[in-house]
């Protein structure tokens, strides 16, 4: 059986494609939820310190990360990673990040959840990664799409999880200032 455990030695967070031209055209319904949910974990990886790093697909057509999350990473010495290929973990440069990163485990969430979180997701663990994927901190343009990724993720070797596990499965015990901080955030 899978160690199903998140352990913060482990893990990176990996924030993929939330960018201005992108954002928009997902799934309203799931918009706000979704973006909630990834400064929840942006603030989980700076609280645990997690290595954190953040993609952009095309940038020059599909814009730069969404101001809202651009600025929660800048306190974050987050590495980006600017890619053509819809894997983060085929575009050239991600190697090395993955290397100078050096965690084994891989907490991926973004847009869109059938295409480049997928396909990341998919690559990761092929390459002998554990990736642990929030569903509430994915969305696509419409939910049908959402659930096929989730699905193939799923089915590829991925933990499908919640962002409320992801937290206290990271915190590991109650009672910690940053058990206190975190928790304030989820309700």
């Amino acid at each position: 059986m899978t160690d199903l455990r998140l352990d913060p030695a482990k893990a990176a967070l990996l924030v993929v494609d939330v960018q201005d031209r992108l954002w928009p055209v997902m799934d309203a319904a799931a918009r706000e939820r979704v973006m909630q949910n990834l400064l929840i974990l942006i603030e989980t990886a700076r609280r645990l310190r997690l290595p954190v790093v953040s993609s952009e697909q095309y940038p020059k057509g599909l814009g730069k990360t969404v101001p809202e999350l651009a600025s929660a990473l800048a306190g974050l010495e987050a590495q980006r990673l600017e890619k053509v290929d819809f894997s983060c973990a085929a575009a050239p440069g991600f190697a090395a990040i993955a290397e100078n990163v050096g965690r084994s485990q891989w907490i991926v969430a973004g847009i869109e959840a059938h295409i480049c979180v997928y396909q990341t997701a998919r690559d990761l663990a092929a390459a002998g990664a554990t990736v642990h994927v929030p569903a509430d901190a994915v969305t696509s343009r419409t939910e049908a799409n959402r659930a096929v990724g989730l699905d193939l993720m799923a089915r590829a070797g991925a933990v499908v999880t919640s962002t409320e596990v992801v937290v206290f499965d990271l915190l590991q015990r109650a009672g910690s200032e940053d058990f206190r901080a975190l928790s304030k955030l989820i309700r």
